[in-house]
């Protein structure tokens, strides 16, 4: 307990960020708890941690329990925490150093280099490195390292436990150490490195290492409890955040990129097929002609070609090619059929792709909104948006997000409506995050005498400037429409067209996908992107 808050151990064995501290980050409890989750809350609940040590400045630490059995028996238990990256494992042991079971099972067999299996005793992972903790003077720590060696950092760190590269490193700028390294050089080091390592309830922090987007703990003037441990708490929870945002964003990303794929191949086989429509008039032209001379053509087959007069050209002669396996008159009613078959193709065609269009425009206005998130809250906002699309029915397997009755679902996009908020000049503007959140921003929430902006032609968010009644200068209406060029497809051009009207003005058509409207009375503005922050 501390400030009279209770904080939770996290122990992390990801082989990226592995890790031990108290967190005030609060996460939920998994709906299935794991089997070693289960194991552990049979054998420690109730029991109270004697204490907590850790291995020979390795990354190994043990947290050793006493409390009762479910036979009143007194009993110790050990909790053994290795961080060792993608070799971590947690693992408990009982009094007798016997494995009760761990979260990763090893053995020989495997290439490890020890079994970790339930039943087996446990023993602690070996090291060719000399542990520094024995060194009890500088020139014993002097005496095991090369007297001659041009990097003493490499040195130091292959050769005894506990000290990084990156540690080193820091000290080695710190006392401006050049590459000729002396004895009393190196004597400053030791001293350093002995003082961090003994002293007790030691004044710290971490300081970051210049050439490495890392951190190495050093002394300070003050002492601030806790400091360290808050500090690798933040910065592991944003990192773990960023990184939970990335995977969850691009696995969407990767799904939607698929869709539009496939409807762009779709969009592909329309066009061609338009192509293959627009020679359906040579065919009734073949047909009229073969038609019109039946009388002067020999009916019979085995004619491959004819040349006849084309009474639409100057009566120049046109050479057609017919099927020989059929008669003349044969080949006329196959064009003649082709023809219609091909007309009606048009109207079936172009309507598709008019559709296919629609549906295309839709996924990259999606693909928009998925570069512009943020959050994970603004990833999960456009999943529930295209798990809610037919379109994506056949793409999205995941079946986690639950339907909900009108009325809750419609309380819920209330609670979570939190578009972008800007103040210019003493008024409030508002910008979308998503197509949901366009139309709820544009439809319901906004009055019809606020003004309305969107980038033209372009992806982009919806923009509501609160009027309040007032009549809105030019010089803020530029301002807005530079806010809505931000926020589009086009933030990074030099000039963006952008349209404006008054929210009555905007209206959603029946059956429209989310974020489509269209609009009337309304004026254009060339700006420059500006984000106003």
């Amino acid at each position: 307990m501390l400030c009279g808050k209770n904080l939770c151990l996290l122990i992390n064995i990801d082989s990226s960020n592995y890790r031990m501290h108290l967190t005030t980050t609060s996460r939920p409890n998994p709906l299935n708890a794991p089997n070693f989750c289960m194991l552990l809350r049979k054998h420690l609940i109730g029991m109270k941690i004697k204490s907590i040590s850790n291995y020979d400045l390795e990354r190994i630490i043990t947290i050793e329990l006493e409390g009762f059995n479910e036979l009143n028996d007194f009993v110790t238990k050990k909790l053994i925490i290795e961080l060792m990256g993608k070799h971590g494992n947690i693992i408990l042991v009982n009094e007798n150093n016997i494995i009760i079971d761990s979260i990763r099972h090893l053995d020989t067999f495997s290439n490890s280099n020890r079994d970790i299996l339930p039943a087996h005793e446990y023993t602690i992972p070996t090291s060719d490195k000399i542990s520094f903790l024995n060194i009890n003077s500088f020139e014993e720590f002097y005496n095991n390292i090369s007297k001659d060696a041009s990097d003493y950092i490499n040195i130091i760190a292959n050769t005894f436990t506990g000290i990084s590269k990156n540690h080193l490193q820091y000290l080695f700028q710190k006392l401006n150490l050049s590459s000729n390294v002396t004895k009393d050089d190196l004597e400053k080091v030791y001293n350093i490195l002995k003082t961090t390592i003994n002293t007790e309830n030691l004044a710290c922090k971490l300081y970051e290492v210049s050439s490495k987007p890392d951190y190495v703990i050093d002394i300070t003037d003050t002492y601030s409890p806790l400091s360290v441990n808050f500090f690798l708490d933040d910065f592991y929870s944003n990192k773990e955040t960023s990184e939970e945002f990335k995977i969850y964003r691009n696995n969407i990303l990767k799904l939607i990129l698929a869709e539009l794929k496939k409807y762009t191949k779709r969009l592909n086989n329309i066009n061609r097929k338009l192509e293959e429509c627009d020679t359906m008039d040579t065919y009734k032209l073949y047909g009229e002609l073969i038609t019109a001379n039946l009388y002067k053509i020999d009916n019979s087959k085995n004619i491959d070609k004819i040349e006849l007069e084309n009474y639409y050209d100057n009566n120049n002669k046109i050479v057609i090619p017919l099927d020989k396996t059929i008669s003349p008159a044969y080949n006329a009613k196959k064009y003649f059929k082709k023809y219609n078959k091909l007309k009606n193709a048009l109207q079936i065609v172009s309507e598709q792709k008019k559709d296919t269009a629609i549906e295309i425009d839709y996924i990259e206005s999606i693909i928009y909104e998925l570069n512009s998130a943020k959050t994970i809250n603004d990833v999960y906002s456009i999943y529930e948006e295209i798990s809610e699309n037919v379109i994506f029915k056949d793409t999205l397997k995941d079946k986690s997000v639950k339907k909900s009755s009108k009325n809750k679902k419609k309380k819920q996009q209330e609670e979570e409506f939190s578009p972008l908020t800007f103040v210019i000049d003493g008024y409030t503007v508002y910008v979308g995050k998503n197509n949901k959140q366009n139309d709820y921003l544009t439809l319901k929430f906004a009055h019809n005498s606020d003004m309305w902006f969107h980038t033209k032609s372009v992806h982009g968010s919806h923009v509501i400037l609160k009027t309040n009644g007032d009549e809105i200068s030019q010089e803020l209406i530029n301002k807005c429409a530079s806010l809505a060029a931000f926020h589009s497809k086009a933030s990074t051009s030099s000039n963006v067209t952008v349209d404006y009207t008054y929210v009555r003005y905007v209206k959603k058509p029946t059956n429209a996908k989310p974020g489509m409207v269209i609009y009337t009375n309304y004026d254009s503005v060339t700006v420059k992107p500006n984000n106003f922050e």
